[in-house]
């Protein structure tokens, strides 16, 4: 048989129908984009400090008294987690003796918060931390529910590529958009941390599985020149845009559960795509369909306007199908070569998915309004899309690599110099380092495509891709060292960004080279 390329060449590269398909699928990424970083806002943490309960026999003066200042940031700021034991200030009270001239509050003793906590509701009405005090000894609940649902990503990772092998691009596309809709909509009446947490899990599985779907349909239907323009802007641009709605709906609603809904809904509309998006020609000839696939790549130039040729598919003609050599994962290490360059993808996968969703879950700690700091990571995303686009078009990827991961790495360890009152200026920088992890971000992907021979290809790119998803369940604990030391966590992002930007220059330059095919052709790693 003829190669696929070539029998479907008289559909042209950019009609009607490509377009349709570039849109529509790049537009079924956008839920994505708000879905997959909403627990910035569902998990947002506000000022808190230990409740005094209406009946405690206390004057103004003590009520006010209660909660011990401790210092935080260079100021002297109400304790979150403890406050002085409520009998001994009862009895100062009774004997009318004052907090401060007639007693000495630091010698008093202390007890955790055992009425509950108020809550500030200056920027958020309620989030699962208000919802479940999510708070002190229970302050690491709120980053387990991140990592859960990265969990969830990771698994879905496992079985999308399978499942869209097995039963078609398609079918798994819609599926799983149902899957992230529905269990998001369940979310939606959690009675509790544990029954949200799971239900988590299941989006995040939902979620990643529709996007490699989409991503994978999309590179099967599209001609050659525009494949690598929907695999970097289409498919990312509508990524961000996507996040860049989130700060908006959640600015307008702020509270958690209708918030949820708000972004669970949009979800729905992706229900009339099932009658226009056409199933994948090349899945539908991999299974033996002929005739489904002929008929979808005439229906194709009906709507590009073309005249199809009487036969398009012959199954009559040689098949290709002389048997295939079977690749493993442990292919990935059977020669010195190939298993230096895994292991440096690996590691450079995780490092740039720590600093990706460490900075994209830390915007609220950041100075400022939270909403804009959010809305501003999002916006920072698309020139990073488009940099990388034209820096892959243009100029070798080792260089390119290196150069955006010591942008990002260096202005996120030079953050703790800028002294406090330039908060403009820390939130600058900050911007600039997602910029630079970003444009990385989106560069190792095709980087990576082009190390691996196409006998390992899938399975490479996948070993690095499951190592990005390690990396993004560990992120929310860079953040939550945040809560110990404020640069903790660009100090870490930041000397680990620019260690793999130094790691990069050792990886073999892959840019005007053919592809390889077989391991053999694989290019040799510097050094």
């Amino acid at each position: 048989m003829r190669d696929y390329e070539e029998a479907t060449a008289f559909l042209g590269e950019w009609g009607r129908f490509q377009r349709l398909v570039f849109f529509l699928l790049s537009a079924s990424i956008v839920p994505n984009g708000f879905n997959g970083l909403s627990i910035v806002f569902l998990a947002g943490t506000p000022e808190h400090r230990c409740a005094v309960p209406r009946g405690a026999n206390l004057s103004g003066e003590w009520r006010n008294a209660s909660v011990p200042l401790e210092l935080r940031g260079g100021r002297a700021v109400p304790s979150r987690c403890r406050r002085y034991r409520l009998a001994a200030l009862a009895n100062f009270s009774a004997l009318g003796l004052r907090p401060g001239s007639d007693v000495e509050l630091s010698s008093l003793e202390q007890e955790p918060c055992l009425d509950g906590w108020e809550y500030s509701r200056d920027v958020y009405r309620s989030t699962i931390i208000t919802e479940w005090n999510l708070v002190c000894d229970d302050d690491w609940k709120g980053p387990l529910s991140t990592s859960l649902f990265f969990v969830g990503v990771l698994l879905g990772s496992f079985a999308s590529g399978q499942l869209s092998d097995k039963f078609g691009r398609k079918n798994v596309l819609f599926a799983t958009l149902a899957m992230q809709t529905g269990f998001s909509f369940i979310q939606v009446f959690s009675t509790s941390w544990e029954m949200f947490s799971v239900f988590f899990v299941l989006v995040g599985m939902g979620q990643i599985s529709n996007y490699v779907a989409a991503f994978v349909l999309g590179t099967e239907i599209l001609g050659k020149s525009i494949r690598v323009l929907f695999c970097t802007l289409g498919v990312c641009i509508f990524y961000a845009f996507g996040y860049m709605l989130l700060p908006l709906f959640a600015y307008f609603i702020r509270d958690w559960r209708m918030l949820l809904l708000a972004l669970t809904l949009p979800g729905l509309l992706c229900i009339p795509l099932w009658w226009v998006i056409p199933e994948s020609p090349r899945w539908l000839i991999s299974q033996g369909r002929f005739q489904e696939a002929e008929d979808i790549i005439r229906k194709a130039a009906k709507t590009n306007g073309i005249t199809a040729p009487d036969v398009i598919l012959d199954p009559s003609e040689d098949l290709d199908s002389q048997k295939q050599q079977t690749y493993t994962i442990l292919d990935l290490m059977k020669t010195r070569n190939i298993l230096t360059i895994t292991i440096m993808s690996v590691i450079l996968w995780m490092i740039i998915s720590v600093g990706y969703f460490g900075i994209s879950l830390d915007t609220p700690n950041l100075h400022g309004d939270v909403y804009v700091n959010c809305f501003l990571s999002a916006v920072i995303e698309v020139p990073a899309y488009v940099i990388s686009w034209l820096l892959l078009r243009n100029l070798p990827r080792r260089y390119s690599m290196a150069a955006a991961l010591f942008l990002g790495g260096c202005v996120l360890l030079f953050i703790q110099l800028v002294p406090s009152h330039l908060r403009a200026l820390s939130i600058l920088l900050v911007m600039l380092g997602k910029f630079g992890i970003t444009s990385a971000f989106s560069m190792v992907y095709v980087y990576t495509a082009e190390l691996y021979p196409t006998v390992v290809r899938n399975m490479g790119v996948g070993a690095s891709s499951m190592a990005s998803r390690l990396g993004s369940i560990l992120s929310p604990y860079f953040v939550y060292l945040g809560a110990y030391d404020r640069f903790l966590p660009y100090i870490l992002m930041g000397s680990l960004t620019v260690l793999s930007g130094i790691l990069t220059l050792f990886l073999p330059e892959s840019y005007g080279m053919p592809l390889p095919d077989t391991i053999e052709q694989m290019l040799l790693v510097k050094g």
